[in-house]
């Protein structure tokens, strides 16, 4: 299959719902940070901050962030396929050149970060609140440079 084939198919399927790809891969997007701030305010309640805030009890807590942690991973991947095989790196500006770049090492982050989860015993207690911040700034940036600016540039809309 060429890739325009490839294209012309997403397109296609994304925007039985969307607008355009670009207002998809905005509203994705949005629901992965959105998960992901979840995923901050549970891991600070496990790590013993937020219990006035959070009073769940810890093992439904600890559900919340796994859930939250994979369906967060889950929205980013038809993000991930639009600006890979459909946009590919681009440096036009500096927002694009920021995002392509901080693209290019989410899922490097990403991967840290569940090894840090999987033998977090192995390693000094602070690493995981670490990587875990590290990761939410990195898709905290990734939004900030396509879905902020989608929705402040062209509207929100689907």
């Amino acid at each position: 299959m060429l890739l325009a084939d490839v294209s012309s198919t997403y397109t296609s399927i994304v925007t039985t719902v969307f607008s355009t790809t670009i207002a998809a891969k905005a509203w994705f997007a949005t629901a992965a940070i959105t998960l992901a701030l979840v995923q901050i305010a549970t891991a600070a309640r496990l790590w013993g901050h937020l219990r006035p805030v959070i009073r769940l009890a810890t093992p439904t807590v600890q559900r919340v962030h796994r859930w939250s942690g994979r369906l967060a991973f889950l929205f980013t991947l038809p993000v991930v396929f639009h600006c890979v095989f459909i946009l590919g790196f681009q440096t036009g500006d500096a927002r694009v050149a920021i995002h392509s770049i901080v693209g290019s090492f989410f899922y490097g982050v990403f991967a840290v970060k569940v090894l840090f989860v999987r033998d977090h015993r192995s390693y000094p207690g602070w690493i995981l609140p670490v990587a875990g911040g590290t990761l939410f700034a990195f898709l905290g940036t990734l939004w900030v440079t396509s879905g902020f600016w989608y929705f402040t540039t062209v509207g929100v809309g689907f």
